[in-house]
Formats: C-alpha cells, sequence, structure tokens
C-alpha cells in the first residue's frame, strides 16, 4: 500500500461502507482500508461482483479480513438495505453501478434503477444518517460529445448513451442535495480504470482484460474503430487513492466533482502494442494482427483527462501510469487466466 495512504488512515479510526465491495475498484478499496486499520463493510448483490474477489482478501489479510470486516448480500434499490447498512458509519465509498455503455444501450431501463434509483436510496440514506463523507464513482462518459481536450470539470457535453445519462444525473442529484440539505457527496470522474480483480469475462468486458484474455489464448483481438481512438488509462491503485483522499479532504473541497485520471491518452493500437510487448516479458508471445470492427454505439473518441483540481484541492498525485500499471496488473491477469484454465482437482 503507497506509504502516504498509510500514513492517512492511521490518523483516523473509522468505519467504512463501501458499495459493489465484491467489484474490482470495490474489492480495491476494502483491501486498502482493511491494510490501514479501518473497519469496513461491504455492501453487494453480486450482479456484476465476484466472490472471488472476497475470498482472494481473505487468503491476503485473513485476521483483519475477519476482524474487521463485514459483507451483507443487499441491493442498493432496496431503501431499507440502504438505511440499515449506513448506521454506524462514518465515510461510504460508493461504488455499486452497472458500469457498462454497451450494457445500458441493450437495457437502459436496469441502468436507471440501479444507478439513479440505487444512488437517490444511498445518498438520502446517508444524509439521514449524518454520515461524515459520502463519495461516489462518477464517469468520465459524462463529457459525452464534448471534443475539448484536456476533460475539465466544469465543461461537459451532452451524454452519448443511457449510461453516461444516469452518472450525470447522479452528479446533478448530489448538486440538489447539497443546495437543499447542505448535505455533500464528492464525485470521481473515473477514466477507464484497470488492474487487478477486473471481469475479463463476459460480453461487457473492459479493453484490457479481454484482449490480455484473448493474447493469452491466441485468440483475435477485435479493436472498435480505426484503432486511433484515446483513452486515460488510470490504473486502480490511483483510483483508490483519489477515494481515500477526498474522504479525508477538508470540507471547503467537499461536494465537488474531480476528475481520476493520468492526465494522458493512448490510442488502442498503442495499447494493442504495449500489451504485446508487457506479455513478451512473461513468456507469452502474441504474433496476430488485431481485426478492426465498428465504432460502438456511444463510445467518446478521445478522452484525456485535466487532474490539476484534484491536484490543487485532495492533492492527488497518480502513482502509476498506463505502462506502470501494466506492470503490475499483467502478472494478476496471467494467474488469473492461468488459474481458470487448469482442470478442477
Amino acid at each position: 500500500m503507497n506509504a502516504t495512504l498509510q500514513n492517512l488512515l492511521a490518523r483516523e479510526n473509522a468505519t467504512w461502507l463501501v458499495t459493489g465491495a465484491a467489484g474490482f475498484i470495490g474489492s480495491n478499496l476494502v483491501e486498502v482500508l482493511l491494510r490501514g486499520g479501518q473497519k469496513v463493510v461491504g455492501l453487494d448483490n453480486f450482479a456484476t461482483g465476484h466472490q472471488r474477489n472476497l475470498d482472494e482478501l481473505q487468503r491476503l489479510l485473513p485476521e483483519v479480513y475477519a476482524g474487521n470486516f463485514r459483507m451483507v448480500e443487499g441491493d442498493i434499490r432496496d431503501r431499507e438495505t440502504c438505511r440499515s447498512i449506513v448506521e454506524g458509519v462514518d465515510f461510504i465509498l460508493h461504488q455499486a453501478a452497472l458500469g457498462s455503455v454497451p450494457r445500458s444501450i441493450d437495457d437502459p431501463v436496469t441502468s436507471h434503477n440501479v444507478n439513479v434509483t440505487g444512488f437517490v436510496n444511498m445518498l438520502d440514506a446517508a444524509r439521514q444518517a449524518e454520515v461524515k463523507r459520502f463519495i461516489y464513482a462518477a464517469s468520465s462518459s459524462t463529457y459525452g460529445d464534448s471534443t475539448e481536450l484536456p476533460k475539465r470539470e466544469d465543461r461537459i457535453g451532452q451524454p452519448l448513451s443511457p449510461y453516461a445519462l444516469t452518472k450525470l444525473v447522479n452528479e446533478q442529484y448530489a448538486a440538489v442535495y447539497a443546495r437543499t440539505y447542505g448535505f455533500k457527496a464528492t464525485g470521481l470522474r473515473y477514466f477507464n480504470v484497470f488492474g487487478p480483480r477486473q471481469d475479463p469475462n463476459g460480453a461487457y468486458a473492459a479493453v484490457i482484460p479481454k484482449w490480455v484474455s484473448a493474447m493469452i489464448t491466441d485468440d483475435t483481438v477485435t479493436i472498435n474503430g480505426d484503432g486511433l481512438t484515446t483513452r486515460d488509462f488510470c490504473y486502480v491503485a490511483n483510483a483508490v487513492q483519489a477515494n481515500i483522499r477526498a474522504a479525508l479532504a477538508p470540507d471547503e473541497a467537499q461536494g465537488e466533482v474531480y476528475n481520476v485520471a493520468v492526465g494522458d491518452r493512448t490510442s488502442l493500437l498503442d495499447l494493442f502494442q504495449l500489451l504485446q510487448h508487457g506479455l513478451a516479458q512473461h513468456q507469452v508471445h502474441y504474433h496476430r494482427d488485431p481485426v478492426m470492427g465498428p465504432f460502438r454505439r456511444g463510445d467518446v473518441r478521445d478522452t484525456q483527462a485535466s487532474i490539476e483540481k484534484a491536484r490543487r484541492l485532495l492533492d492527488y498525485s497518480p502513482t502509476h501510469n498506463l505502462a506502470q500499471g501494466l506492470n503490475d496488473a499483467l502478472p494478476w491477469y496471467l494467474n488469473f487466466f492461468r488459474s481458470e484454465a487448469s482442470p478442477a482437482p
């Protein structure tokens, strides 16, 4: 764990609620909080989260997992679940969501119910319980059709997908709750987060684990579009840092929206080559050319974040760029895929 985060957490003796705790970012947050000596409550309905992520935490941290972590299976769409789970909680890190643009296009109603109704349920429960801090996962998809680079928090375009709209509505609800009730919720606009425990399977898998899976099995890698689409890829440790810094930031930094990224951009073709090179260091040699497919509906062409606001108000400073993140993530992906391929004893 980052030494600075460890020092920050050492000053706290708090109870944290992580929604989506069995998911990718949620389980990474739980791990860092437990390593930092905090008490953690996890909430997940396991729609996209996985028990294997919690099992991994239990193997890594058996004593603190048993003593300082309580996992609750429940759904943020249920108001009573939200009201009961926030009792005695100091900080909420709200990660639970259906986080896929294609999924939202296929099923906009469920995305709305989880991402909007579920968000308001949690937000209102936190307000009534007078929770100290409410930090929630926002999204870079909120920038929509804006072509301005780098992306700055106060200048957005029109949403390009139902998912993007749900995340914009979250920000608007947070702003209304601050004005109406004086309850400040802080949003973190994630830019293409990747890393250990990111689900590599399923129709809506993110690009990095999906391509790594294909390369390991010598399958076809499909690039949506011409390969020149760019993304600001953000390693999960950066997202974890932003959540903890936001939760522990002073009151004047609360109620804002912050970009969480590296401040760089990489084309999909360059990402493909980075993955080829990175896997070769682990004796996985992929020699196929990628297949170019159609652009996906709802996709933004280019993303690159300005992270100056987060630097200034949260003291956020990314510890990993894309190459450093891949260097840390690839061993986990390799171990995961190889263990999946091994026959059960």
